[in-house]
């Protein structure tokens, strides 16, 4: 089972909308007042001196715009920019992109939190001094070649912070947290992007959709596509309410957000677990889930509604997550 609008892997067409969705200045961002704010006096200082930005690290949750930070920090800084999946990464591979990179270009390393050990280690004076250091050779009769680098700025994403090493994280001249986002600033949000979508949505079907959005642009966005898809089959092709009412129905998308993977996860842990604790790895089999997927993609939001918790035993059910299912229950299914 997987979360139809969370965990989706999007076609390469689907990518394509998904990009044009983002915004490329930092003045059409929605939301993260504080980060842009201390990010924009940077970016100003930077191109003001005619200096490489200092290194950032973008921390958060998977779709908070963390991607579409570093794309802006490009954009604003009117440089190159080079993109590598740290899992990815192996020694000779971050040689290969530090020896291409040209003055001030930004590289940005997704889940850097997964870097293996040696490529971490090759990144320390590149970061530092921007210098690297190649051994030639092996045993007595090694040597090491060192190349001066252009001054440029690393920006590092990471869903998981306490993964990184110390050495790593200190070189971080700048660190953001990013934050769930209000239903205000949803609603602003699916309403550009059905402006760039050409849809007419009005403000409440947008309001609809940003409450059940998990607190996540990419999840509203990816809500306002099929809702559009809807529009377009069965109706004129305007998203009114009652046209993004249908598709929330359509998609198993509950009042709070929820889809029928997280409803199954809390009726699981409050029937047949007596409400817990229940450990990660019976939950996952009880599921047919992996863990880290239960762990990483589908909790956060749970926990964040305050309907599951994380105990040294295991998962237990709240109060608040009991009245939920209650409710489920009463309605006579899971949605």
């Amino acid at each position: 089972m997987s979360s139809a609008l969370s965990t989706a892997v999007l076609a390469p067409g689907e990518e394509e909308v998904e990009r044009s969705l983002r915004p490329r200045r930092l003045d059409e961002f929605v939301g993260q007042a504080r980060t842009k704010e201390q990010l924009g006096i940077a970016l100003d200082a930077a191109k003001g001196r005619g200096e490489a930005l200092d290194h950032v690290l973008l921390v958060g949750p998977p779709g908070l715009g963390k991607t579409t930070l570093a794309q802006i920090i490009r954009e604003e800084l009117g440089v190159g920019m080079r993109t590598v999946a740290g899992p990815a990464l192996e020694k000779k591979d971050v040689a290969a992109v530090l020896t291409a990179v040209e003055t001030r270009d930004v590289i940005f390393v997704d889940e850097i939190h997964r870097l293996n050990r040696a490529a971490e280690e090759i990144l320390y004076p590149a970061l530092e001094d921007f210098r690297l250091d190649i051994v030639l050779g092996q045993g007595a009769g090694a040597r090491t070649l060192t190349l001066d680098l252009p001054p440029f700025t690393l920006v590092g994403a990471t869903t998981r912070t306490g993964l990184l090493t110390t050495p790593l994280r200190d070189r971080f001249g700048m660190t953001f947290r990013l934050g769930y986002y209000d239903a205000g600033q949803l609603s602003t949000i699916v309403r550009r992007s059905a402006g760039i979508l050409g849809v007419a949505v009005d403000d409440q079907a947008a309001e609809e959709i940003a409450r059940r959005s998990r607190g996540t642009p990419r999840v509203a966005n990816r809500i306002l596509r099929r809702v559009r898809d809807v529009a377009e089959v069965r109706h004129s092709g305007d998203v009114t309410t009652a046209v993004a009412r249908e598709a929330l129905e359509l998609l198993e998308v509950d009042e709070v957000g929820l889809e029928r993977i997280d409803r199954e996860l809390l009726d699981v842990v409050a029937s047949k677990f007596g409400g817990g604790p229940v450990g990660l790895s019976t939950l996952a089999v009880a599921l047919g889930e992996e863990p880290d997927t239960i762990e990483e993609v589908y909790e956060p939001y749970l926990l964040q509604l305050g309907f599951l918790q994380r105990t040294p035993r295991g998962r237990v059910i709240t109060d608040l997550g009991r009245v939920h299912v209650g409710s489920m229950q009463a309605d006579g299914s899971l949605f």
